[in-house]
């Protein structure tokens, strides 16, 4: 069966940085977009970065345009999200996901499978 694990998340400071990572198996990785999207307590999930199958084309939220980098290694069977310069209004639990497309989506429900999260904390 499908399986998303993701890994990274922690505590860290203001300005800091993180690398999530989302393992995945149980299909063809290097068939389909990834995308990474976020959930803060009481708001809704929202859409972070995605990326093509091949990992040449990438798209990102304003939000974190020009400090959050996603990538993948189809080799591994592995998505990344590098986060720098990270803000306290990027706590969230960040999940990762499977796209029904090749190129990625930003629209959650373009998206097929999804992990089970992991928190991210940014303390101000």
């Amino acid at each position: 069966q499908v399986q998303l694990v993701e890994s990274g998340g922690g505590l860290v400071q203001a300005g800091g940085s993180l690398r999530l990572s989302c393992a995945a198996s149980g299909f063809t990785f290097s068939k389909y977009g990834m995308g990474w999207f976020r959930q803060a307590p009481g708001k809704e999930r929202e859409f972070v970065a995605t990326i093509s199958r091949s990992g040449g084309s990438t798209y990102y939220a304003d939000s974190v345009k020009g400090r959050f980098t996603i990538s993948r290694d189809n080799a591994k069977n592995t998505v990344y999200l590098q986060m720098n310069s990270l803000k306290p209004e990027d706590t969230a639990v960040y999940y990762c996901a499977t796209a029904r497309l090749t190129s990625g989506s930003s629209r959650s429900d373009e998206y097929a499978y999804w992990g089970q999260g992991t928190q991210v904390t940014v303390s101000p």
